[in-house]
């Protein structure tokens, strides 16, 4: 097994800044505002209270916080960022998929609101730039979405002989139209791009089934709340089911026995938003922090789950990983 220091963050999220040690002179509300579902969003929520706590913000000791879940239903987020904002809140987070922030800076231009996604903030409006977001958002951007084209790469690195890759995508969320650069990826190096929906848990059994009428010869997760923290561990069981190699963003997606992962430090950068959300609740204005986003991203592969599929890895591309699971 090999590790290496895996992430720096930009825009001084970790650094606490002087004069934010102030007490509140009450105790604040945070809105949580999620695309998810509470029972499959354990691993998020907590990392965000690692980082609040990490501040001195302990939940239902000196912070409240009023959960709001969408429970996968994103044509709910709307009136759930609006009962927000009537309760009224002093800042909210809103979290998984791009939507949940979208809602949530519809509903409001004056109260703080942090994200934390994998798309483009600039691309959906969240933001004005990175640097400097104006207005009353700012967060951590995953930039999941810009990884898609190397994902593509690397599934084929990882099995030259693979010819038709299929792609996960919830239909309900925006950045299903990041397929478009799948496709274009693909085509670039020789292999066909199939696209499979799925915007509930059961649909995902549809979807690999449809992947493995396709003759796909593997699986790429698009980033999704769906698919994300305890939905791994669906998806790993039904890659194991159709005997399809599939790989995914998550972290820990190799280590919960997917085959193989690509992407940022997600629980690390969840808590970076806990400590975001702790300073514009002691009254940091959001327009004046940074889009925190990761600079390093780690390539991980389970080799037993290889061996499972009958999979001979390439020593090329074991040379590639950052982490080996055997």
């Amino acid at each position: 097994m090999r590790r290496r220091e895996f992430i720096t963050l930009l825009g001084g999220a970790v650094a606490w800044p002087i004069g934010a040690e102030a007490q509140l002179t009450r105790t604040p509300v945070l809105g949580f505002l999620a695309s998810a579902s509470e029972a499959r969003y354990t691993v998020t929520v907590a990392a965000v209270r690692r980082g609040l706590n990490e501040a001195g913000l302990v939940e239902k000791q000196n912070l409240l916080i009023e959960y709001r879940w969408a429970d996968f239903q994103y044509e709910r987020l709307p009136a759930l960022a609006a009962d927000l904002v009537k309760r009224p809140v002093d800042a909210i987070f809103a979290t998984g998929s791009v939507v949940s922030a979208i809602a949530a800076k519809s509903a409001t231009a004056s109260i703080p609101i942090v994200f934390a996604n994998g798309s483009d903030p600039v691309q959906y409006g969240l933001v004005a730039s990175l640097g400097r977001p104006g207005g009353n958002v700012t967060g951590i951007s995953f930039i999941n979405s810009q990884l898609g084209p190397k994902r593509i790469q690397l599934l084929r690195l990882l099995n030259p002989k693979t010819a038709v890759i299929a792609v996960l995508v919830n239909p309900k969320n925006p950045n299903a139209a990041d397929a478009n650069g799948f496709v274009a990826a693909g085509r670039g190096i020789g292999v066909e791009i199939v696209i499979v929906n799925a915007s509930s848990e059961s649909e995902l059994k549809e979807a690999f089934s449809r992947a493995v009428e396709q003759r796909a010869d593997a699986l790429l997760v698009q980033v999704d709340a769906l698919f994300n923290d305890n939905g791994e561990l669906q998806i790993v069981a039904l890659a194991a089911q159709h005997r399809l190699p599939t790989m995914a963003a998550g972290f820990g997606f190799a280590a919960r026995g997917g085959l193989i992962s690509y992407g940022a430090d997600t629980s690390d950068l969840n808590r970076q938003a806990g400590l975001y959300v702790a300073r514009v609740l002691r009254g940091e204005k959001p327009a004046d922090l940074p889009v925190v986003q990761p600079t390093n991203f780690a390539l991980k592969i389970n080799l037993k789950t290889a061996k499972a599929l009958g999979l001979s890895i390439p020593e090329s591309f074991l040379l590639l990983a950052d982490e080996v699971i055997e």
